[in-house]
């Protein structure tokens, strides 16, 4: 059959991770707990940053936008795989594929963009804390981000542009739990080679570049740190960027993990799989780096929920009725 029109695509099949009927309430079940865990701890995340006026600072403002980066992150993907499964269909329409490999690309693009104004904050608050409040100010923060925003966008744009001018065959199979824009443009009847040459453009623009941002901004941090002579001072330079690195470390160890794994021979499934530590755990687990250890957001979270304010008169509540029950007795 001849490669129909654009038009003519009316969708796509995402296979998922596996056709077997009785694996899909577990798969359901654990992405669906992965998800609401995502979504609660990046929310908590955020709610202790705007609530608490201790942490308005660049470090804790870029934080809650990597948190809300990270929600909608997932949010791009998770729910129409748990419909698809929850309905069994996994028909996803042409328009609906583009949109989600649109949003999918540009949050991906930021998540890479604000880790590395992160490091490019730690870099100023580390090597030059003199200059800090001065260089990092409000202005400059929200520029940072809009720009993290502008370019994400473009480069989102750019993408899913390319993939409008493809024609498609008749096998519209995903072996992807989402529309991953190399899967799709591989099921592409017209010639790629433009479309692959733009993606390696994008991974270099999104993946080399801002690693290497960060790779300068913590080989300066190094440095800065191994010329204190204190070593009570050492550790205290090392924490402030010791979450942030842990998250980084995650992040691009999982994607690359992905990159090659995807390079080589392997079942339809096996990318899949892969991708689920990059787009489904690490968000998971952000939220978890950054708290357990930060007495910062711990404080903040017992604010906002009260606990700090009405412990107290809980308690003596508590002791009251104990007196007063034994009298009464």
């Amino acid at each position: 059959m001849e490669p129909g029109n654009l038009t003519r695509v009316s969708g796509f099949l995402l296979l998922g991770f596996s056709e077997g009927p009785e694996l899909q309430p577990l798969i359901f079940g654990l992405f669906l707990s992965m998800y609401m865990i995502t979504v609660f701890g990046n929310m908590l995340i955020i709610l202790a940053v705007s609530s608490d006026s201790h942490l308005h600072t660049p470090m804790y403002f870029f934080l809650a936008n990597l948190s809300f980066v990270d929600i909608c992150f997932t949010s791009t993907t998770i729910p129409k795989m748990l419909m698809n499964i929850q309905t069994e269909r996994k028909v996803i329409t042409y328009a609906d594929c583009i949109t989600q490999m649109y949003f999918f690309l540009l949050f991906a693009g930021l998540d890479n963009y604000i880790l590395t104004v992160m490091a490019y904050d730690r870099f100023l608050a580390i090597c030059h804390p003199l200059h800090y409040m001065i260089i990092m100010n409000p202005r400059l923060c929200g520029l940072l981000v809009l720009m993290s925003w502008i370019m994400s966008i473009l480069h989102s744009l750019l993408q899913c542009l390319m993939v409008l001018r493809l024609s498609f065959c008749t096998i519209l199979e995903i072996p992807h739990f989402f529309c991953e824009i190399k899967q799709v443009v591989q099921l592409a009847c017209s010639d790629t080679f433009l479309n692959h040459m733009v993606m390696y453009f994008g991974a270099g623009l999104l993946g080399g570049g801002p690693l290497a941002g960060i790779l300068y901004s913590y080989s300066k941090i190094v440095f800065s740190i191994l010329r204190i002579s204190s070593s009570q001072g050492k550790y205290k330079a090392f924490s402030t960027c010791a979450s942030h690195l842990s998250v980084v470390s995650l992040f691009y160890c999982t994607s690359l993990g992905v990159y090659l794994s995807s390079a080589t021979p392997q079942s339809s499934h096996s990318g899949a799989t892969a991708s689920v530590m990059y787009t489904v755990a690490t968000p998971m687990l952000n939220p978890f780096i950054y708290s357990l250890r930060n007495k910062d957001i711990k404080r903040a979270l017992k604010r906002f929920f009260g606990k700090e304010t009405i412990k107290g008169p809980i308690v003596l509540g508590l002791k009251k009725m104990h007196m007063i029950a034994g009298l009464k007795a």
